[in-house]
């Protein structure tokens, strides 16, 4: 019992630094290559975890292999426009114009009523709306609107809007973070004080507190304080 428990350590660990290794990516987002390895590896890593008679150097130097090919395969594509289109695909235009092409939806599998679907959930329920919508070679379709249907924008009415920054965390679930507030100049001291002036006694009893891009401090209590947004 306790081989089969060091064994599927030791393999689960190595699956997640390889993983970790192919990136951020997430299911939806792989490409077809990407996600052969990424269903392979699991398939090749399950078999030394079930059979104790299978050395487990059998289930990772297949995983290490596959990782190679696929970071090749990637650096290809990396290097090479046209490389990349035979690895990966090229984008596919549904829509041109607000017109439908029928060849090419027809070419990539793709049904009238999923494109509806698409058009819906991206919030564009009538094909009037729409200038192109594109299928991306991860699945994914990206939809261009037509130019009297896009959101108003600052520069559409000539205004000047001064860049934002990302606000900073200073607290989650109780626990500070000293890193945070260094970068912006502050120290664990300024917390305190920020903490005190709302009546919280200790940063324990903070869910989650940010400062603003304006050195603002808000907070949300945890539920078992007396929950208070600021």
């Amino acid at each position: 019992m306790l081989i089969i428990f060091i064994r599927a350590s030791i393999l689960y660990l190595f699956i997640v630094v390889i993983m970790r290794l192919m990136g951020k990516k997430q299911i939806g987002e792989l490409q077809p290559t990407e996600l052969v390895v990424a269903l392979v590896i699991a398939d090749l890593s399950a078999v030394p975890m079930e059979n104790l008679n299978v050395p487990i150097l059998y289930g990772i130097i297949p995983v290490l292999t596959l990782f190679i090919i696929g970071e090749f395969f990637s650096f290809i594509a990396l290097k090479s426009d046209k490389a990349r289109g035979i690895i990966y695909g090229k984008p596919s235009i549904l829509i041109e114009h607000g017109k439908i092409l029928e060849g090419e939806l027809r070419k990539q599998r793709f049904n009238i009523n999923d494109l509806l679907e698409q058009l819906r959930i991206g919030g564009y329920p009538s094909l009037e709306d729409v200038e192109y919508a594109i299928l991306e070679t991860t699945g994914d379709l990206s939809i261009i609107p037509k130019s009297n249907k896009r959101p108003v924008s600052p520069e559409d009415l000539n205004l000047e809007v001064r860049q934002e920054e990302l606000p900073t965390t200073a607290i989650i679930d109780g626990r500070i973070l000293s890193h945070n507030l260094k970068l912006k100049g502050l120290d664990e001291n300024w917390l305190e004080k920020q903490l005190s002036k709302y009546k919280i006694t200790s940063p324990h009893d903070v869910l989650f507190a940010f400062i603003t891009e304006n050195d603002e401090f808000k907070f949300q209590l945890k539920d078992n304080t007396n929950s208070k947004d600021v």
